[in-house]
């Protein structure tokens, strides 16, 4: 692992949706977050929890079908795309999702070698699950010198809560 990526074992599906909200709280308008791992993952339930942290208006569920689903409200839009079965974000662009992606929050599963050219900055977290339980492991990966100060920042205050909660804990 390198020394700006931060790595997060997430029990649960729970686990990984409250990741998420955490993560929504370092995120701004134009963000990319670009999201691999294999099916099972945890990608949907990562930005299921973005969206509840972000506030966003329905439910988080998985684009696979649509394609592009545009989240409004909350803090910042989101706008969740499926690019699994896309050449490339051009398709993203014809779809005409009624939202300038410079005023969201882009979270693209099966992102990886397709959504880089949306910024130069951009965050990216490949998820994997254990075989013999829900445990999931996300690599967060920053891309730009803002997205490692965020990282960095939201490294920080995750090992602080923890050892809070360790602290709290009777012997």
């Amino acid at each position: 692992m390198r020394s700006d990526e931060l790595r997060i074992v997430a029990p649960t599906v729970a686990d990984t949706q409250a990741f998420g909200r955490r993560l929504a709280d370092i995120l701004r308008p134009g963000d990319v977050v670009l999201l691999s791992g294999p099916l099972g993952a945890g990608k949907t339930a990562l930005t299921q929890g973005i969206g509840a942290g972000l506030g966003v208006q329905g439910a988080v569920a998985s684009p696979t079908f649509v394609i592009a689903r545009v989240h409004p409200g909350g803090r910042i839009p989101l706008v969740h795309v499926d690019a699994y079965r896309l050449g490339s974000l051009d398709e993203v662009d014809d779809m005409d999702l009624d939202l300038d992606l410079d005023d969201s929050v882009t979270v693209i599963e099966w992102g990886a070698g397709v959504a880089e050219q949306l910024s130069e900055g951009r965050l990216e977290i490949v998820l994997d699950r254990s075989d013999e339980s829900e445990t999931r492991i996300l690599q967060v990966h920053p891309v730009g010198s803002s997205w490692e100060r965020r990282v960095a920042r939201l490294s920080e205050e995750l090992a602080e809560e923890l050892a809070e909660e360790l602290a709290e804990e009777p012997n």
